[in-house]
């Protein structure tokens, strides 16, 4: 029996599997959502060497891919000459015609009159194409990103990092005016967005990411992967985002003697992938980087807190919303707080700076069953609030040929 679902192009700036960090998340859900009506054909690029096994996966999931090999210190490099015109360097650095004598052979032979693409750069592809309905997750605004990071950083890589920011603005706005909809995971990026491209708010919609709450369980028992010893902070993520390494850093130098201060057996795991120098450093007789690790979920299972002490930070974080799944109480800092649907001293605990951080980490140490209360109502918020499936609904609507008025609509 052939296959009647319409074909569909789906464009990934990172292999969407496995999906064990935060963007490959959201874009393994989103290809599994396509591929109930769709037939996909994804068109992606490989960053990592280890991932270049997992693309005779994807074809579970899809009619067609096309998997080029990006080398990101090679990228950085290649992309510099843009440095002497008027374009952002992320546009360069995830350009490459392999992938667009793809997409343009696939698009004509397949007669594909439907795309989304995941990430802001990816759009440029669609720049071609006449295409009947095309959606961009933009996810967060990374323009904005750029910019805070160059408040942060010293000349000249501020100088470089504010350029980024406004180069991509300005891309960002031409592509979400070309594009059906654009998607962002928080209400707060996308009203960031629309101020910013008013021309193009009117089809500015939320899609909030979600958790696997059968996966992420706390019902599945797990030997503890802790040695002995006293009570586990746990950080998750992918330990080369500099967001992440500000935020290990930061807890490690100005958060962690203030716990140890008044509970001195406290440890800090660091759990999570191609841990960057800085990260590393970090590691001592209270502070623990793993490294790559096969299932994230035994750490969380037994870390006694979980923080997400990010400055640096838009939208959801995935890793806050699995720790909730797993029933542990967990401490965040103001910013991946803003848009989380979770109510401060119940569901987890916000902090504003160093000494609050610090103590909401030894307030929950100190009271065993509030720890156990507040997981219980961390994972009931989950249950609640961010189910994969509610929310990826919304992409059916905007793909749909009558999708404008929805848009407008979901808004």
């Amino acid at each position: 029996m052939s296959d009647v679902r319409p074909p569909i192009l789906y464009l990934v700036h990172r292999i969407p599997y496995p999906p064990n960090k935060g963007d490959k998340v959201r874009s393994f859900n989103i290809l599994r959502q396509l591929a109930q009506r769709h037939r996909v054909f994804l068109g992606t690029f490989v960053d990592h060497p280890d991932d270049r096994v997992h693309v005779e996966r994807l074809k579970e999931w899809c009619e067609d891919v096309c998997a080029i090999e990006l080398s990101p210190r090679w990228k950085r490099i290649a992309s510099l000459p843009a440095l002497l015109g008027s374009e952002a360097l992320s546009l360069p650095y995830y350009r490459d015609a392999r992938l667009a004598e793809w997409v343009r052979a696939t698009v004509n032979r397949e007669r594909i009159a439907r795309a989304v693409t995941f990430s802001g750069p990816m759009a440029q592809y669609l720049e071609p194409l006449r295409l009947e309905r095309t959606v961009v997750d933009f996810c967060d605004v990374d323009s904005a990103k750029w910019t805070q990071y160059a408040a942060e950083r010293p000349w000249p890589l501020s100088w470089l990092y504010r350029r980024e920011g406004a180069r991509l603005l300005a891309f960002e706005r031409a592509a979400a005016r070309q594009a059906d909809c654009s998607l962002f995971v928080t209400e707060a990026e996308a009203a960031l967005f629309r101020r910013a491209a008013p021309e193009a708010g009117d089809r500015v919609c939320v899609m909030q990411n979600g958790v696997d709450s059968t996966y992420f369980s706390p019902d599945v028992g797990f030997a503890s992967p802790y040695s002995p010893g006293g009570p586990v902070l746990l950080f998750t993520g992918a330990m080369d985002y500099w967001p992440n390494i500000d935020a290990v850093s930061w807890f490690a130098k100005e958060i962690l003697p203030l716990v140890r201060s008044r509970i001195g057996e406290v440890r800090f795991w660091i759990v999570g992938m191609n841990p960057a120098p800085a990260v590393l450093e970090l590691a001592g007789e209270a502070v623990t980087v793993t490294g790559t690790v096969p299932d994230v979920r035994p750490y969380l299972a037994h870390a006694d807190v979980v923080v997400a002490p990010l400055r640096i930070a838009r939208g959801i974080q995935n890793k806050v919303l699995e720790a909730m799944a797993m029933a542990r109480p967990v401490v965040l800092s103001a910013a991946p707080a803003v848009g989380l649907a979770a109510e401060d001293g119940r569901d987890c605990v916000v902090a504003e700076d160093a000494a609050a951080f610090a103590e909401g980490v030894v307030g929950l140490l100190a009271d065993a069953s509030g720890r156990q209360d507040m997981g219980r109502a961390a994972r009931e918020c989950v249950l609640k609030h961010y189910s994969w499936q509610a929310h990826l609904g919304l992409l059916d609507e905007v793909l749909a040929e009558e999708a404008a008025a929805a848009a407008g609509g979901a808004a």
